[in-house]
């Protein structure tokens, strides 16, 4: 019996601690939300110098005869920023985005459907250029006809200042033109109605004698500002570039890691991405490109560079030619993600329980919005239920229906060693404090009742790895993102502010506690005693969606466990008389 009670004990610690780990952790994501509310709103004119493709430029000073009118006004439903006179503006109904004409860079956007806070009082601001960030998508040209080189970037002129997406279009377009003596190359973004994927295209018109070859860039330049901070012991979301290559889907880079050694290598095709908690930026080649990766930090300030060279562009003399890339800002919805480029929905990491979280996700997404994503299948269902907390619910159910033969078997062990209760305290009081005699006797009881001591552990064991796996879906998952659940529940990501579920699970906990049998040793015991009360007060720094999850998961165990603790007594009744 002696080393049932390690392993009990074991058990007991290794649930502590991983509870402790989980509460340090979620304490990291709460302080990532408040600093997303630091984050800059407003966009001073780009000043800062520029590092491309390897190779330290120096600004252009923008001439008389490039200089636009004043700066631009604010788009309906947007943050008011200011806008230089050296930016232009594109924006449809979800994204909008500023564009520098030196160098027509994306140093400023926003995400319209996403909000810093429940209130919806500013936009969430993925992109940046400013005195205190540095955030921006950059593209351009490198090679023998470069447009961008050690003697600057260069100066686009704009169809327009200001494109908006009508409410009749689908789509909208903004044009940068530069003269590159007689060849006109057109930088033209396009963005579409509803979607995070920004397109880039250049056409080259080489109106010259001479044959026209360049290779096209795209890379993030980025500070190594972590809208997460670490607090302790607990996991962080990662922040910092990705790729993909043949050897790992999904390679990750810290900016420690950058720090320490550039990254270069050549791939067929691929992906650079940027994350951050819930989002990310993307640039994608245009298909069968053979592209050429470089991750690497200035030499000259503290900044980093993830991009990637395309294969040359070549456009004979009288002839036009066209080369593009796409680029994705926004929320990391692994649907979406998924059908831009092989491997990107990755980029929606669970860690290590991947494989209980991603089916744990699909059933979630299809419990609420009705569509199935599985099994080589996609498609709407049905309506789905519209309320995440609903689903979690629900989810709950399945899962325990799913693991309901061994939470089964485990309650009948605990019930019939439950009844084994007067005979253990028999034994204790017979041998004292002989516990070498105690434990061969009551290992004698066991096998003779046919009970497993450590069944009543099963169900716990079973539940952790599916408890971890949905702690990282409702944290890594942007739709459950500022999502109510009733009444005071206002954002099932977020604790619950009254705390009244964390109560109610402690409660529940209490309960079901009491349905089993109290562990021979007595510190064990006293330890099993002050569990709810300790699970109360960590879960009272848990996202409200999980101890949903956790709430219900007892409830239903309670009755289980008291409907089969019912049976076992009543067969005992029937047997007796």
């Amino acid at each position: 019996m002696k080393n049932f009670d390690y392993i009990r004990f074991g058990l007991i610690l290794g649930i502590f601690a991983t509870a402790l780990m989980l509460v340090r952790e979620y304490d990291s994501f709460q302080t990532s939300r408040q600093l997303e509310q630091t984050q800059d709103s407003g966009a001073e004119p780009w000043t800062a110098s520029n590092d491309i493709a390897a190779t330290e430029f120096t600004d252009i000073p923008p001439t008389a005869t490039d200089t636009l009118t004043p700066a631009l006004p604010p788009l309906p439903g947007t943050v008011s920023t200011t806008t230089s006179n050296n930016r232009v503006r594109i924006a449809s109904d979800v994204l909008d985005l500023q564009i520098d004409l030196d160098g027509g860079d994306i140093v400023n956007g926003l995400l319209l459907q996403h909000h810093v806070d429940l209130q919806g009082s500013a936009p969430i601001q993925l992109l940046v250029d400013s005195s205190s960030r540095t955030y921006v998508a950059q593209s351009g040209f490198i090679g023998t006809n470069a447009t961008d080189t050690a003697s600057g970037r260069p100066r686009f002129q704009a169809s327009t200042q200001n494109a908006q997406i009508q409410d009749d279009q689908d789509s909208v377009s903004i044009d940068l033109l530069y003269a590159q003596g007689e060849v006109l190359i057109t930088k033209r973004f396009t963005l579409n109605r509803g979607d995070y994927l920004v397109q880039l295209e250049y056409l080259i018109d080489n109106r010259s004698t001479s044959p026209w070859s360049a290779s096209l860039y795209s890379q993030f330049k980025r500070d190594s500002f972590e809208p997460v901070s670490n607090t302790g012991m607990g996991l962080k979301p990662f922040v910092g570039p990705a790729v993909t290559t043949p050897d790992q889907r999904y390679r990750k880079f810290s900016f420690n890691d950058i720090d320490n050694e550039a990254f270069q290598a050549g791939v067929d095709t691929g992906w650079v991405a940027m994350l951050q908690h819930y989002f990310m930026s993307a640039w994608i080649p245009a298909p069968d490109q053979r592209i050429e990766y470089t991750l690497r930090r200035s030499a000259s300030a503290p900044l980093y560079y993830a991009g990637f060279t395309q294969s040359a562009t070549r456009v004979a003399p009288g002839e036009t030619g066209t080369v593009g890339a796409s680029l994705y800002v926004g929320p990391k919805d692994q649907y979406r993600l998924k059908t831009i480029a092989e491997n990107l929905d990755l980029t929606v990491d669970y860690g290590w329980v991947w494989w209980a979280a991603q089916p744990l996700y699909a059933i979630l997404y299809f419990l609420n919005e009705g569509e199935l994503h599985a099994f080589g299948w996609e498609g709407q269902i049905f309506s789905g239920v519209a309320n995440w907390g609903i689903s979690i619910i629900l989810l709950t159910l399945i899962v325990k229906l799913a693991f309901f033969q061994l939470s089964a078997t485990s309650y009948r062990s605990m019930a019939k060693m439950r009844k084994l209760a007067p005979k253990m305290a028999a034994l204790k009081e017979r041998y004292g404090d002989d516990k070498q005699a105690f434990s061969q006797e009551m290992m004698r009881l066991y096998q003779k009742e046919k009970v497993n001591p450590l069944g009543g552990c099963l169900p716990i064991l079973v539940q952790m790895p599916v408890f971890i796996a949905l702690y990282w879906v409702l944290m890594e998952s942007v739709e459950i993102r500022h999502q109510p659940f009733f009444g005071w529940i206002t954002d099932l990501s977020a604790k619950d502010p009254w705390f009244i579920l964390p109560l109610i699970m402690g409660a529940s906990m209490w309960f079901q506690m009491k349905l089993n049998p109290p562990p021979p040793d007595p510190m064990q015991a006293k330890m099993m005693q002050w569990m709810p009360v300790m699970f109360t007060f960590m879960f009272m720094w848990f996202p409200a969606g999980l101890v949903l999850y956790w709430c219900s998961n007892n409830i239903l165990s309670i009755a289980q466990q008291w409907v089969i603790t019912r049976q076992i007594d009543r067969a005992d009744d029937t047997a007796e008389a």
